[in-house]
């Protein structure tokens, strides 16, 4: 099988890559010129500026990966518009120049087009939108793998500097991605998938309090969690409203709500009666390398 990744050399179209390639397929990257690389075993790399010389490839491919899009922008700093331009336009774009001749084109959204409340979300949901029924559309929770521990760097910092975690007392749940999952269920969707929606993460969903018990296995120090009351720790926040401190209402919802995402119909679709990597088993691989990384 020979597939096209747009966005190729980025943190998830790498892993893809390196795991495809492995399992005896052929890749070929569309990406900015910018992110171009020479440590990853794509046969062909296109560039956005020059799309001709793609289009002589593309009734080689049995699939196209789409990655290439505008992150969720944590900052808040970025145009909303400059959302909608990229990943609306560029999905519009290779849509477009490739569906007549590839049977199957995947696009990775986000589990933020089910809520679609802010500028990236609603991007995400219109480009699904446009898509339709004509695509593998993917809602991956966090993804994480080794090189990227996704949006885990505050509770990192906490084990880190030894500080305790003073909102034990919320025992939230979030689901998590797993890049080998990813990796694992994008090539069998290649290769069968059916058209639809399917959101995309481990089977089991972790607490807050269970990945920092994980962080700090990974560091070799005891976990420190302190379950301070919710009523004196949502007074705090309150508190911080007030006075701009690093905590706040907003800060305490997006710690301790939870995320949840269901995985069976991607299981049902790819017919797993479960994903590769167990949740904790996924984590502990990621932080693992990241810490070994911290430390060479």
């Amino acid at each position: 099988m020979k597939v096209l990744i747009t966005g190729a050399y980025g943190f998830v179209g790498s892993n893809l890559c390196r795991f495809l390639t492995e399992h005896c397929h052929e890749c070929d990257a569309l990406d900015v010129a910018t992110a171009i690389r020479n440590d990853l075993p794509y046969r062909n790399t296109f560039t956005w500026d020059n799309l001709e010389a793609l289009k002589p490839h593309l009734s080689s491919y049995a699939a196209v990966i789409h990655l290439a899009g505008k992150a969720h922008d944590l900052k808040k700093v970025s145009a909303p518009q400059s959302y909608f331009d990229i990943n609306v336009g560029l999905t519009k774009q290779i849509f477009a120049l490739t569906s007549d001749t590839v049977e199957r084109f995947i696009y990775f959204s986000s589990s933020k087009a089910l809520d679609a409340d802010t500028p990236y979300g609603q991007s995400k949901k219109e480009a699904e939108e446009f898509l339709g029924s004509r695509a593998i559309i993917l809602r991956p929770a966090m993804i994480h793998g080794p090189g990227n521990k996704g949006n885990l760097n505050l509770l990192w910092k906490v084990t880190q500097y030894g500080l305790p975690w003073p909102l034990a007392a919320f025992e939230n749940l979030r689901s998590f991605a797993s890049i080998a999952n990813v990796c694992a269920a994008v090539e069998q969707l290649c290769l069968s998938g059916k058209n639809g929606i399917y959101p995309v993460a481990d089977d089991t969903p972790l607490s807050t309090n269970r990945i920092i018990e994980l962080m700090a296995t990974v560091q070799g120090r005891p976990a420190r969690l302190w379950r301070m009351p919710k009523c004196f720790m949502r007074m705090g926040a309150k508190l911080g409203d007030l006075l701009h401190l690093p905590l706040n209402t907003e800060r305490l919802q997006k710690l301790t709500e939870d995320s949840l995402l269901d995985n069976t119909s991607l299981k049902h679709a790819l017919g797993w009666e479960k994903m590769p990597v167990s949740a904790e088993e996924g984590l502990m691989t990621t932080l693992t390398a990241f810490n070994e990384g911290m430390h060479q």
